[in-house]
């Protein structure tokens, strides 16, 4: 989560609580309303419809042929299946011996360049449908393959031609219904990544594209207008390298007790001043939150006041999750945690432009704050392992999910930069999902009429 949007709310309402009955002022109910709005739209994961299902596509989305033009391509709108879920593995993992084997046995690089020849760039689709299975081979070696000087990528159908082209499927953003990033082209399942001007002056530290629940298999960033003026490089890491060059005794306490991530924060200083109805008025918005909110995304929230040492401030909190994992594919260790990106002590320390009803932290298993010196100590190691990808028009990243985390730095002047998440290859099992079928666009649509 990087953004959220305030909804204004500008009826007349009289509430009723459950532990007593009182008409409040506009300003306490639009403040509350208000900021439960902005909740729905900060939290960052997929709307919850109902029951588990299988998401199939239908047969031409998915055995959609390699190489024609997108135009003649099947619209994905309202098609795409939602994200799959998170395929946890991080039990029983000796982090002493793991880091000693990934030390001893090396890492290639990450991201491998793919730079076309005037030959291979005249190929067009043909290029990428030839290569599929290399580029495949390679993506699982190195984690991102970052393709140079190929002009099918400079346009939304040209990028759906490409990644169709090397046999990936498409699915729907982990974070689709959070509001942080529009569709570029619905049609061709291409997300605007985060280049509101709201935003270019706020520094997005690495993450996967995850949640506790939900995780893209692969995603594919591409440009299709560098920033104009100056910044905007893409951010690359591969965890495998974080997980190697963490102090050991610092990523075993963390292993063992665990983080857990708050999403969103709510102030409710407004009923401070309500005397014997403050904690009825409290434990109303909580309520609000966590029974007419919460639900539609799922995240398994927990609404908790103080946690930060703020007594009015409500925040919306995962529950525990190890900061490692293993690879789903090739089971080597990977740090697989958005501590970088979430924690508030990094995030006041460089450019942030971010609303505190959007603002991110990350605690202790136990809800303990982490301390300033392991928060340093990820922050120094993460940036140690930064790939600072300066992309131009047409470039794409093609990256590991879960083995490579992202992040953006500022930039001044427009920007394009665009993304397609994917469940897997076309052929493999399709996505279980928990929400039986897809979320559908409107709340995303919705919410992106809000954010400038």
């Amino acid at each position: 989560l990087d953004y959220c949007s305030r909804s204004r709310i500008t009826t007349s309402i009289v509430i009723r609580m459950p532990s007593f009955s009182t008409p409040f002022s506009a300003t306490l109910v639009a403040g509350l309303l208000g900021a439960a709005s902005a909740f729905e739209a900060s939290v960052v994961a997929s709307t919850r419809a109902g029951r588990s299902a299988v998401a199939l596509r239908s047969p031409a989305a998915r055995m959609a042929t390699l190489a024609p033009p997108s135009a003649e391509m099947p619209s994905l709108d309202g098609a795409l299946p939602d994200c799959p879920k998170t395929i946890w593995n991080a039990d029983n993992m000796d982090i002493a011996a793991e880091q000693a084997k990934l030390r001893q046995d090396g890492l290639p690089a990450c991201p491998l360049e793919i730079i076309a020849t005037p030959a291979e760039n005249a190929e067009g689709a043909a290029y990428f449908a030839r290569n599929a299975e290399k580029f495949r081979e390679m993506l699982r070696e190195h984690g991102t393959l970052w393709f140079k000087g190929f002009d099918l990528m400079k346009t939304e159908q040209g990028f759906r031609t490409f990644y169709d082209s090397i046999g990936l499927s498409p699915c729907l953003d982990p974070i689709h219904t959070s509001g942080l990033r529009a569709f570029a082209s619905a049609r061709d399942a291409v997300y605007e990544e985060v280049n509101k001007q709201s935003l270019a002056g706020h520094y997005i530290g690495l993450h996967n594209e995850a949640t506790t629940k939900k995780t893209a298999r692969f995603g594919a960033f591409v440009c299709f207008k560098p920033a104009t003026v100056k910044g905007g490089e893409f951010l690359i890491a591969d965890g495998h390298a974080i997980f190697r060059d963490m102090d050991t005794s610092i990523l075993k306490r963390l292993y063992d007790e665990k983080v857990r991530i708050s999403v969103s924060n709510l102030d409710f200083d407004i009923f401070s001043g309500l005397g014997p109805l403050k904690d009825g008025a409290l434990n109303f918005a909580k309520d609000l939150v966590g029974s007419v909110i919460a639900p539609k995304f799922d995240m398994d929230l927990e609404m908790l006041y103080g946690t930060d040492g703020k007594p009015y401030r409500l925040q919306a909190i995962e529950g525990k999750q190890p900061p490692v994992n293993r690879h789903p594919e090739t089971g080597r260790p990977l740090w697989f945690c958005n501590v970088h990106n979430h924690a508030r002590y990094l995030r006041d320390r460089r450019p942030c432009t971010v609303p505190e009803v959007g603002m991110t932290d990350v605690f202790m298993g136990d809800l303990s704050k982490i301390d300033a010196e392991t928060l340093d100590h990820i922050n120094e190691v993460s940036e140690k392992n930064i790939a600072r990808c300066a992309m131009k028009e047409g470039e794409v990243l093609l990256c590991d999910n879960y083995r490579v985390l992202h992040g953006r730095d500022i930039f001044e002047g427009d920007r394009y930069h665009a993304v397609s998440w994917f469940d897997g290859w076309k052929g493999d099992q399709p996505s279980t999902v928990t929400d039986g079928g897809k979320p559908g666009n409107f709340l995303n649509k919705v919410i992106n009429t809000l954010i400038k």
